[in-house]
């Protein structure tokens, strides 16, 4: 079994953020969510709920994961409560950009496509895109190469960067659409779909939790990825305060811990 990569917090470019508030701000009329936030209470939190080790949504309604335990230090950093939405992964940027939350975590991959709409954290983790598959298959899907063959049964999840990876890379592969990341390993299990590819974090976790299934080399990715969280855009003082929150969790060693509880 591979060894888990080492999940590194990236330095925060704090120096980048300071730079963007003199080119950018909120649209007349409209308060940062930096003060909106403390003002009423609550911290409005978007997230699909369906990822672990980042956001899972347990069987009583409440949510657990690493962003959710650091939404918990998040929010009392501005004297308010998380309040979560359940979105699919297709509406969760739509749901941020339209002012339903304030912010939308869980997970979620930095993409170009998404920081058209959206401001992003400094990163604070990197998490390359990782097959997995059943044990015994491990030495076969070793490749993009080796995993797009015609006799390969591809499995994906909508609306994310799992979906755009498959369909971008695998052009003779069998691709399959499975409304529900929960439920996906279990098709691996059942010889249902042969590979599904996800940030190496989540092969690690569901290799731990479901026997049989084996992440491949999850120390290297098939495709460089970082992880952040996703914020309105031109909200330069909000994304500012939430920089400036991950660089101390981090040096104060509460970040870590999270990361320990979660990753070990």
């Amino acid at each position: 079994m591979a060894t888990p990569p080492p999940f590194a917090p990236l330095a925060l470019a704090l120096s980048a953020t300071l730079l963007l508030a003199g080119c950018a701000a909120p649209a007349a009329g409209i308060g940062s969510h930096l003060d909106t936030v403390q003002k009423s209470g609550v911290l409005r939190i978007c997230t699909p709920g369906d990822y672990k080790p980042f956001s899972f949504q347990q069987a009583n309604g409440s949510f657990e994961g690493i962003d959710v335990d650091l939404m918990t230090g998040f929010s009392a950093s501005l004297g308010a409560k998380p309040q979560y939405t359940k979105v699919t992964w297709a509406r969760l940027l739509p749901e941020l950009a339209a002012g339903h939350c304030d912010i939308a975590v869980g997970g979620v991959s930095v993409t170009t496509e998404r920081q058209k709409q959206a401001f992003f954290s400094a990163p604070y983790m990197v998490n390359g895109k990782t097959p997995i598959v059943r044990c015994a298959d491990v030495a076969k899907y070793q490749t993009v190469a080796a995993i797009d063959k015609p006799t390969t049964r591809v499995i994906f999840n909508p609306g994310g960067s799992n979906e755009r990876f498959a369909r971008a890379n695998f052009k003779q592969a069998r691709l399959t659409l499975h409304g529900e990341n929960v439920t996906i390993f279990d098709e691996l299990l059942a010889n249902r779909a042969d590979v599904f590819v996800t940030e190496s974090a989540e092969a690690i976790t569901q290799q731990k939790l479901r026997p049989g299934l084996c992440a491949v080399n999850p120390d290297k990715p098939l495709q460089y990825g970082e992880m952040g969280w996703m914020l309105p855009r031109d909200d330069v003082a909000f994304k500012a305060y939430v920089d400036q929150w991950l660089h101390l969790a981090q040096a104060g060693g509460e970040f870590q811990r999270v990361m320990d509880r979660w990753l070990k």
